[in-house]
C-alpha cells in the first residue's frame, strides 16, 4: 500500500540561495572570521579612518581648495591619466607576454619567465635609476631616441615607462595561469567549424580570461598610482609638468603641512576607491556576460 505521509520538509519554507555561514573544511568559522576582521581593520580600515580624520580636520572647502589648486590638480591629472594609460598597455603587451610564456616553447623560455618577476624583487629605487640611465639623453636607449627628438627621461613619457615596468608583471600573472587552463582542443574545434584565428581569438579564447585581464589591469592601476621609488629618477619632477602627486605629499610633509599631505592623500584615496570599484563591477558583469562566475 503506497504511504499517505508527506516528506517532513514538506511544509518547511525554502532554503535561502545566500547564507551568511557556508559549510568549509575547516572548523573553527568564528574564531578564523573574527582574526579577518581584525586584521583587517587594524591594518586597513583603521590607517585609512586616521587619514580621512585628518584631512577633515580642514573641513571640505580646506580639502576642495587642496584639489582645486592648479599645482595639486597637475600632479593629480598626472598620476591617474598615466597609470590608466600604463595599465593598459601592461594589460595588451601581458597578454601577450603571458601566451607566449605559455603556449610556446623555446630555449630560455624559464629565464624569461623569470625576468619578468624582477620588477617584484628588485628596490624601486634601483629600479628608477636603472629606467633613468637607459632613457636619459645619453643613455643607451635615450641617445638614439633624442637624435629622433624623442625625449623619455624627465617627461610624463618617462613616468609612462616606469609605470608600465612595475605594472607588467601584474598583468602577466593573472592571466598566465588561466592561459594555460584552456584546452588546445577548444581552439582546434573552432577551427574545425571554419571559424578564422581572429575569431577563434575574440569569440573563444578572449572570454574566458576577460575577468583575469582586469583584474591584472586594476593591480597595474593601482600599482603604478602609488609608485614613488622608481618614477622620480626618471620623471624630472618638474612641477606643472612631470610632478607626480605622491612626490607632492612627501614635498608636503618636508614642509610640515600634515593637512595638506592628508588632503592629497584622501583625495588620491577616493579616486582609486572609485576607479577600482568601476574597474570590479565592470569585472563582475564580464563574469556573468561570458557564462565565467
Amino acid at each position: 500500500m503506497a504511504s499517505t505521509l508527506a516528506p517532513a520538509d514538506a511544509g518547511a519554507s525554502p532554503r535561502p540561495a545566500w547564507r551568511f555561514r557556508r559549510p568549509s573544511v575547516l572548523p573553527g568559522f568564528g574564531l578564523s572570521f573574527g582574526y579577518t576582521l581584525t586584521c583587517l581593520g587594524l591594518v586597513v580600515l583603521l590607517p585609512l579612518a586616521a587619514l580621512v580624520a585628518r584631512a577633515s580636520g580642514l573641513g571640505f572647502s580646506g580639502i576642495w581648495d587642496v584639489a582645486t589648486d592648479p599645482r595639486v590638480a597637475s600632479a593629480l591629472k598626472l598620476s591617474f591619466g598615466v597609470s590608466l594609460l600604463a595599465a593598459l598597455v601592461a594589460s595588451v603587451f601581458g597578454f601577450i607576454v603571458a601566451w607566449v610564456l605559455t603556449r610556446y616553447t623555446f630555449p630560455g623560455r624559464k629565464i624569461v619567465d623569470a625576468a619578468v618577476d624582477l620588477p617584484f624583487a628588485l628596490p624601486t629605487a634601483v629600479a628608477g635609476i636603472a629606467l633613468a640611465s637607459l632613457y636619459a639623453p645619453d643613455g643607451l636607449i635615450g641617445a638614439p631616441l633624442d637624435r629622433l627628438g624623442i625625449q623619455v627621461a624627465y617627461t610624463p613619457l618617462g613616468v609612462f615607462v616606469a609605470m608600465t615596468f612595475v605594472g607588467l608583471p601584474f598583468a602577466v600573472r593573472t592571466v598566465q595561469p588561466l592561459i594555460a587552463e584552456i584546452d588546445k582542443e577548444i581552439e582546434e574545434a573552432s577551427a574545425t567549424l571554419g571559424a578564422t584565428r581572429r575569431a577563434t581569438l575574440l569569440k573563444v579564447v578572449l572570454p574566458p580570461l576577460i575577468p583575469a585581464v582586469l583584474t591584472g589591469f586594476a593591480l597595474a592601476f593601482a600599482r603604478g598610482v602609488g609608485e614613488y621609488g622608481s618614477v622620480i629618477f626618471i620623471a624630472g619632477n618638474l612641477p606643472y609638468v612631470s610632478e607626480i602627486a605622491p612626490l607632492l605629499i612627501v614635498i608636503k610633509l618636508s614642509e610640515f603641512d600634515y593637512g595638506g599631505a592628508a588632503a592629497i592623500a584622501t583625495i588620491m584615496l577616493g579616486i582609486s576607491f572609485l576607479t577600482l570599484l568601476a574597474i570590479n563591477l565592470i569585472q563582475a558583469w564580464s563574469r556573468k556576460r561570458f557564462g565565467y562566475v
